[in-house]
């Protein structure tokens, strides 16, 4: 979004010209240009707003045929399996991490992960 008109630096005079489109001559100290920079400024939102409609109607759609996105986990179901055994152990995050070559970060995300399925399917059978 643009400035206000009654920025402080309009009120200094400042102004902007484009000199690099000859073909847009924009002067914002007209009211003319102030016009077609706030037209081009819409116009852009309207760019980006579409851009977002469709990559979030492509992706759907890619969901409904039941394709998944982005990059395979580094921990596997048996890793995972294996990780919840070795913290019932009483082993580390970071020790297990180091075990399995991955970050800490991945194997707690994991964990966390495992817990929240075994939490839900224990509340369901109980």
């Amino acid at each position: 979004m643009l400035p206000s008109p009654d920025s402080k630096a309009e009120m200094r005079g400042a102004f902007t010209r484009s000199c690099g489109q000859p073909l847009l001559d924009v002067d914002t100290s007209t009211p003319m240009g102030e016009t077609i920079v706030g037209i081009m400024v819409v116009l852009a939102q309207l760019r980006v707003a579409t851009i977002r409609d469709k990559t979030m109607r492509g992706l759907a759609h890619a969901r409904a045929q039941g394709s998944v996105g982005g990059r395979p986990s580094v921990m596997t179901p048996e890793r995972v399996e294996e990780a919840a055994r070795m913290r019932a152990a009483g082993e580390s995050i970071a020790k297990i991490a180091r075990t399995f070559g991955v970050g800490a970060s991945s194997v707690s995300r994991a964990l966390a992960k495992h817990d929240e399925v075994t939490e839900a399917t224990a509340g369901v059978t109980a």
